[in-house]
Protein backbone atom coordinates (compact mmCIF):
# COMPACT_ATOMS: atom_id res chain seq x y z
CA UNK A 1 0.00 0.00 0.00
CA UNK A 2 1.32 3.60 -0.81
CA UNK A 3 -0.41 6.03 1.80
CA UNK A 4 1.87 8.87 2.04
CA UNK A 5 0.86 9.82 5.44
CA UNK A 6 3.91 10.91 7.23
CA UNK A 7 4.63 11.74 10.80
CA UNK A 8 2.07 9.19 11.97
CA UNK A 9 2.79 6.82 15.77
CA UNK A 10 2.88 3.35 15.90
CA UNK A 11 -1.03 3.02 16.79
CA UNK A 12 -2.14 5.13 14.02
CA UNK A 13 0.19 3.60 11.49
CA UNK A 14 -1.37 0.06 12.46
CA UNK A 15 -5.01 1.13 12.31
CA UNK A 16 -4.30 2.92 8.60
CA UNK A 17 -3.00 -0.73 7.70
CA UNK A 18 -5.73 -2.48 8.95
CA UNK A 19 -8.47 0.42 7.17
CA UNK A 20 -9.57 1.41 10.41
CA UNK A 21 -8.42 4.91 10.15
CA UNK A 22 -8.31 6.54 6.81
CA UNK A 23 -7.60 10.32 5.54
CA UNK A 24 -11.06 11.05 4.35
CA UNK A 25 -11.12 14.82 2.32
CA UNK A 26 -14.62 14.75 2.21
CA UNK A 27 -17.77 13.03 2.65
CA UNK A 28 -21.69 14.39 1.74
CA UNK A 29 -24.96 13.02 0.70
CA UNK A 30 -25.68 13.63 -3.09
CA UNK A 31 -26.58 12.15 -6.27
CA UNK A 32 -24.21 10.26 -8.45
CA UNK A 33 -23.76 12.17 -11.75
CA UNK A 34 -21.74 10.01 -13.58
CA UNK A 35 -22.04 6.79 -15.45
CA UNK A 36 -23.97 3.98 -15.20
CA UNK A 37 -25.36 5.36 -11.49
CA UNK A 38 -26.42 8.52 -12.75
CA UNK A 39 -28.96 10.20 -11.15
CA UNK A 40 -28.79 7.80 -8.12
CA UNK A 41 -28.51 8.72 -4.38
CA UNK A 42 -25.52 7.58 -2.53
CA UNK A 43 -23.22 9.09 0.34
CA UNK A 44 -19.85 9.77 -1.29
CA UNK A 45 -16.75 9.43 0.64
CA UNK A 46 -13.54 10.75 -0.83
CA UNK A 47 -10.25 9.47 0.75
CA UNK A 48 -6.91 11.73 0.02
CA UNK A 49 -4.06 10.51 -1.25
CA UNK A 50 -3.12 9.96 -5.27
CA UNK A 51 -0.12 9.49 -7.02
CA UNK A 52 -1.71 9.00 -11.01
CA UNK A 53 -1.24 12.59 -11.43
CA UNK A 54 -3.68 13.13 -14.09
CA UNK A 55 -3.30 16.89 -15.65
CA UNK A 56 -6.93 17.94 -16.30
CA UNK A 57 -7.79 16.18 -12.40
CA UNK A 58 -10.41 18.61 -11.03
CA UNK A 59 -9.39 17.88 -7.05
CA UNK A 60 -5.84 18.13 -7.23
CA UNK A 61 -6.48 19.16 -3.46
CA UNK A 62 -6.91 15.16 -2.91
CA UNK A 63 -3.77 14.35 -3.86
CA UNK A 64 -1.42 14.99 -0.85
CA UNK A 65 -2.88 12.31 2.37
CA UNK A 66 -1.19 14.30 4.77
CA UNK A 67 -2.96 17.15 4.78
CA UNK A 68 -5.93 15.45 4.72
CA UNK A 69 -7.61 14.51 8.65
CA UNK A 70 -7.02 11.11 9.70
CA UNK A 71 -11.06 9.62 10.31
CA UNK A 72 -12.37 6.95 12.55
CA UNK A 73 -14.08 4.81 9.53
CA UNK A 74 -16.27 3.45 12.30
CA UNK A 75 -17.39 6.90 12.69
CA UNK A 76 -17.89 7.53 9.01
CA UNK A 77 -20.08 4.38 8.47
CA UNK A 78 -22.18 5.90 11.20
CA UNK A 79 -22.81 9.03 9.22
CA UNK A 80 -23.76 7.10 6.32
CA UNK A 81 -26.19 5.16 8.47
CA UNK A 82 -27.50 8.06 10.09
CA UNK A 83 -28.30 9.82 6.23
CA UNK A 84 -30.06 6.96 4.77
CA UNK A 85 -28.01 6.06 2.41
CA UNK A 86 -28.86 2.80 0.65
CA UNK A 87 -25.58 3.34 -1.58
CA UNK A 88 -21.89 4.62 -0.96
CA UNK A 89 -18.91 5.52 -3.63
CA UNK A 90 -15.47 5.93 -1.86
CA UNK A 91 -13.54 7.58 -4.25
CA UNK A 92 -10.52 9.92 -4.11
CA UNK A 93 -7.74 10.35 -4.82
CA UNK A 94 -6.61 6.98 -5.55
CA UNK A 95 -8.67 4.77 -2.80
CA UNK A 96 -7.04 1.59 -3.52
CA UNK A 97 -3.54 3.22 -2.10
CA UNK A 98 -5.57 1.95 0.91
CA UNK A 99 -7.15 -0.83 2.48
CA UNK A 100 -10.65 -0.82 1.96
CA UNK A 101 -11.49 -4.39 3.35
CA UNK A 102 -12.81 -2.99 6.51
CA UNK A 103 -15.21 -0.03 5.38
CA UNK A 104 -16.78 -2.46 3.29
CA UNK A 105 -17.10 -5.36 5.41
CA UNK A 106 -18.99 -2.31 7.84
CA UNK A 107 -21.08 -0.91 5.46
CA UNK A 108 -21.96 -4.87 4.05
CA UNK A 109 -23.06 -5.30 7.43
CA UNK A 110 -25.41 -2.46 7.21
CA UNK A 111 -27.02 -3.65 4.26
CA UNK A 112 -25.42 -0.41 2.62
CA UNK A 113 -24.18 -1.20 -1.49
CA UNK A 114 -20.65 -0.13 -2.35
CA UNK A 115 -19.39 1.35 -5.31
CA UNK A 116 -16.00 2.25 -6.03
CA UNK A 117 -14.30 4.61 -8.48
CA UNK A 118 -10.54 3.61 -9.11
CA UNK A 119 -7.97 4.49 -11.83
CA UNK A 120 -6.92 0.62 -11.05
CA UNK A 121 -3.57 1.19 -10.64
CA UNK A 122 -2.96 -0.52 -7.09
CA UNK A 123 -4.43 -3.51 -6.15
CA UNK A 124 -8.02 -4.42 -5.76
CA UNK A 125 -9.48 -4.49 -1.68
CA UNK A 126 -12.79 -4.44 -0.28
CA UNK A 127 -15.56 -6.24 -1.47
CA UNK A 128 -18.11 -4.15 -4.00
CA UNK A 129 -21.61 -4.38 -5.35
CA UNK A 130 -19.88 -1.82 -8.40
CA UNK A 131 -16.75 -1.12 -9.59
CA UNK A 132 -16.15 2.17 -12.00
CA UNK A 133 -12.72 1.85 -13.48
CA UNK A 134 -11.41 4.97 -15.10
CA UNK A 135 -7.85 4.11 -16.14
CA UNK A 136 -5.62 6.86 -16.55
CA UNK A 137 -2.49 6.95 -19.29
CA UNK A 138 -0.08 7.78 -16.38
CA UNK A 139 -0.16 5.12 -14.51
CA UNK A 140 -2.10 2.04 -16.45
CA UNK A 141 -4.96 -0.47 -14.19
CA UNK A 142 -3.59 -3.75 -13.15
CA UNK A 143 -5.13 -6.89 -15.07
CA UNK A 144 -6.73 -7.84 -11.84
CA UNK A 145 -8.96 -4.36 -12.12
CA UNK A 146 -9.67 -5.17 -15.38
CA UNK A 147 -11.08 -8.22 -15.05
CA UNK A 148 -13.61 -7.52 -12.56
CA UNK A 149 -14.68 -3.71 -13.80
CA UNK A 150 -18.50 -3.48 -14.62
CA UNK A 151 -18.32 -0.26 -15.66
CA UNK A 152 -15.33 1.51 -17.71
CA UNK A 153 -15.12 4.97 -18.06
CA UNK A 154 -12.79 6.84 -20.48
CA UNK A 155 -12.24 10.84 -20.03
CA UNK A 156 -11.86 11.83 -22.87
CA UNK A 157 -9.42 15.13 -23.58
CA UNK A 158 -8.65 14.89 -27.28
CA UNK A 159 -8.93 13.32 -29.99
CA UNK A 160 -6.33 10.59 -29.53
CA UNK A 161 -7.84 9.35 -26.30
CA UNK A 162 -10.25 7.45 -28.59
CA UNK A 163 -8.02 5.06 -29.86
CA UNK A 164 -6.69 4.46 -26.35
CA UNK A 165 -10.04 4.09 -24.91
CA UNK A 166 -10.77 1.47 -27.75
CA UNK A 167 -7.44 -0.90 -26.21
CA UNK A 168 -8.51 -0.46 -22.55
CA UNK A 169 -12.16 -1.61 -24.08
CA UNK A 170 -10.08 -4.88 -24.74
CA UNK A 171 -9.19 -5.83 -21.67
CA UNK A 172 -12.35 -6.15 -19.89
CA UNK A 173 -15.07 -8.53 -19.46
CA UNK A 174 -17.84 -8.51 -22.36
CA UNK A 175 -20.42 -7.70 -19.94
CA UNK A 176 -18.58 -4.39 -18.56
CA UNK A 177 -20.60 -1.14 -19.83
CA UNK A 178 -18.09 1.20 -22.04
CA UNK A 179 -18.37 4.96 -20.87
CA UNK A 180 -17.16 8.01 -22.86
CA UNK A 181 -16.99 11.21 -20.82
CA UNK A 182 -15.80 14.71 -21.92
CA UNK A 183 -13.13 16.61 -20.01
CA UNK A 184 -14.77 19.20 -18.25
CA UNK A 185 -13.18 21.86 -19.60
CA UNK A 186 -13.04 20.21 -23.19
CA UNK A 187 -16.63 19.44 -22.79
CA UNK A 188 -17.99 21.93 -25.45
CA UNK A 189 -15.82 20.91 -28.24
CA UNK A 190 -15.46 17.21 -27.27
CA UNK A 191 -19.01 16.49 -26.81
CA UNK A 192 -20.09 15.83 -30.37
CA UNK A 193 -17.04 14.01 -31.27
CA UNK A 194 -17.98 11.63 -28.60
CA UNK A 195 -21.65 11.92 -29.68
CA UNK A 196 -20.55 10.57 -33.47
CA UNK A 197 -17.81 8.30 -31.93
CA UNK A 198 -20.88 6.23 -30.23
CA UNK A 199 -23.26 6.59 -33.60
CA UNK A 200 -20.07 4.94 -35.37
CA UNK A 201 -19.28 2.39 -32.38
CA UNK A 202 -22.48 1.28 -30.10
CA UNK A 203 -20.96 -0.89 -27.61
CA UNK A 204 -19.77 3.02 -26.10
CA UNK A 205 -22.32 5.00 -24.73
CA UNK A 206 -22.19 8.83 -23.51
CA UNK A 207 -20.71 9.68 -19.76
CA UNK A 208 -21.84 13.30 -18.69
CA UNK A 209 -20.85 14.83 -15.47
CA UNK A 210 -24.56 15.96 -14.33
CA UNK A 211 -23.67 16.86 -11.00
CA UNK A 212 -22.01 20.07 -12.20
CA UNK A 213 -24.66 20.66 -14.50
CA UNK A 214 -27.09 20.31 -11.76
CA UNK A 215 -24.30 22.20 -9.62
CA UNK A 216 -24.34 19.77 -6.62
CA UNK A 217 -21.48 18.17 -5.22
Amino acid sequence: MNYKVQGLNKEDKELLDKGELLPVMEDFYTIQGEGFNTGKAAYFIRIGGCDVGCHWCDVKESWDASIHPLVKVSDVVQKVVESKAKAVVITGGEPLQYNLDYITEAFKSKGIETYIETSGAYPLSGYWDWICLSPKKTMPPLNEVFAVAHELKIIVYNKNDFEWAQEQASKVSSSCYLYLQPEWSKRESMTPVIVDFVKEHQNWMVSLQTHKYMNIP
